[in-house]
């Protein structure tokens, strides 16, 4: 039985962000190694036909309140950001040129991120914010930017989501056990059997 999981995730995600939260913690409890991987969720969605739910109004307002009912279970804040949806191109190239480049700070560079768009609610759509966020937590904008156009780096985060989707992910928060694919942040608990 692996005792990896692999966790393929796009900051533009709510139920990613509330997977996010959890992860760690499952992984401690069945010793287990978490492997983070980036992708393009916009790419995915091209590739797989799939939109977000809450393109659908119906399915949307229903999401909005299960996510409320997670956050609640996972005792984590959680504010629906007023900005939805965000472009994360330049986002998840950044996150994947510091896990590259510059990986002892890739948790703290992530954990800024989840946190302005999914607790403070934050228009990481815009680069002025995007860029005072980064300063707040110690990161130069300037430098991270340059990383976000850095050609190996485009290049990884497109390989990283090509591979996703050869491997069937269709949305995030994607999770892998060995080659078992868990979708959604409300399947943890098959996740943590799986793991156990």
């Amino acid at each position: 039985m692996s005792k990896t999981l692999e966790f393929f995730f796009d900051l533009g995600s709510p139920t990613t962000y509330l997977a996010y939260t959890q992860l760690p913690g499952i992984c401690a409890e069945t010793g287990s190694q978490l492997v983070y991987q980036p992708i393009l969720l916009g790419g995915i969605f091209k590739a797989t036909g799939n939109a977000s739910p809450i393109t659908i109004p119906a399915k949307g307002r229903y999401m909005l309140q299960d996510l409320a009912r997670y956050a609640k279970r996972y005792a984590v804040p959680l504010t629906f950001n007023p900005h939805f949806p965000i472009n994360t191109l330049t986002l998840m190239r950044a996150v994947t040129g510091i896990q590259l480049r510059q990986p002892e700070r890739f948790i703290p560079f992530i954990d800024c991120l989840f946190q302005a768009l999914w607790v403070e609610g934050r228009n990481l759509g815009d680069p002025v914010v995007v860029a005072a966020v980064l300063a707040e937590h110690g990161f130069d904008p300037a430098q991270v930017l340059e990383l976000a156009q850095d050609e190996d780096v485009k290049n990884a985060l497109k390989h990283k989501t090509e591979e996703a989707i050869a491997r069937g992910v269709f949305g995030a928060p994607s999770l892998f056990v060995g080659q078992q694919l868990f979708f959604g942040q409300d399947r943890l608990d098959f996740v943590r059997e799986a793991l156990s």
